[in-house]
């Protein structure tokens, strides 16, 4: 079924001892004045695993083959093969490619840029994610040394195991702006048969990622980041309203007592004078580690893991 509505949000991601979003130093991203943000690649990455372990079809992730006897990514002519079972040559019909393209959960939800034997394709996805920031001040960056069990191979002369560096955050609390315009798939619509659009499945699947697939995504520099927080504002049908990213009327609280406070003042303001024009809101939280005051909100509020159940 077709989904109509225009959707905005927030989602937040906590990071303990932990390295959400390197940058090529591996340290945590940062920008010019040193305030540390994740990117929106980092965001949809461990949703898009989730989405290949529930097995969904994903375009956009890297799979290896063995060629000449070593290992090496596969083209994207490759991975389309691999998930849609037939290769592009300078016959395929553009109609076919698309038609293939959004049946991948990734591409319906977050577009796709493909190029490939004449097929060059631009889909500005519906759903557009903004840079996630980290609303915690006090935040503080630790390198750890880890020892290998190997000496150095590219050193003849070493004779010691050598020496790594893990460098994570102490406490991070990343909160990522996102929209939602099932409209951006109109120009498809006389282009594909039956095509429906952004439908009502796919933006369920979006949302099931963003309360779970931070916490099930647990790789070593990853491990004590997860899902801390998601608020859902989908605009009545009808009406022609925009919103600029969320994040900004948002901040964290870290409380001497038993939870912290994502404080959403400011959106609550914001959102109480635009109410006749949003059809529902949904809140998710860790209600065990956080306290969120929704008093004079029309929301309905969740423990985050009840979703995820």
């Amino acid at each position: 079924m077709k989904f109509n509505k225009r959707v905005y949000g927030v989602v937040g991601i906590k990071s303990i001892m932990s390295n959400w979003n390197a940058d090529f130093t591996g340290r945590p991203k940062t920008i010019t004045t040193g305030e540390i943000f994740g990117s929106d690649k980092a965001f949809k990455y461990p949703i898009k695993k989730y989405w290949e372990n529930q097995g969904e079809k994903i375009l956009y992730m890297k799979s290896y083959q063995i060629n000449k006897d070593k290992l090496q990514p596969k083209q994207l002519s490759e991975r389309y093969q691999e998930i849609f079972g037939t290769a592009i040559n300078d016959k395929t019909p553009s109609k076919e490619v698309l038609s293939n393209l959004f049946s991948a959960i990734d591409v319906l939800n977050f577009g796709a840029t493909f190029a490939e034997k004449k097929q060059n394709i631009s889909i500005t996805g519906a759903v557009q994610i903004g840079q996630g920031f980290n609303k915690y001040k006090d935040v503080e960056i630790e390198t750890q040394d880890i020892l290998s069990p190997f000496r150095n191979s590219t050193k003849e002369d070493a004779d010691a195991s050598s020496l790594g560096k893990k460098i994570v955050v102490d406490e991070a609390h990343y909160m990522y702006p996102f929209s939602i315009n099932p409209k951006n798939y109109d120009v498809f619509k006389d282009v594909i048969d039956n095509f429906e659009g952004y439908t009502e499945d796919a933006y369920k699947k979006f949302k099931k990622g963003c309360l779970v697939a931070a916490t099930g995504f647990n790789t070593n520099s990853k491990s004590g980041s997860e899902n801390e927080f998601a608020i859902f504002i989908e605009v009545k049908e009808e009406e022609q309203l925009y919103l600029a990213n969320l994040d900004s009327y948002i901040s964290f609280i870290k409380n001497t007592g038993d939870k912290d406070i994502i404080d959403i003042t400011e959106l609550k303001e914001m959102l109480r004078k635009i109410e006749d024009k949003i059809h529902n809101i949904e809140i998710y939280y860790n209600t065990h580690t956080v306290q969120i005051d929704t008093t004079g909100l029309k929301c309905n509020a969740y423990d985050i893991f009840d979703e995820v159940k």
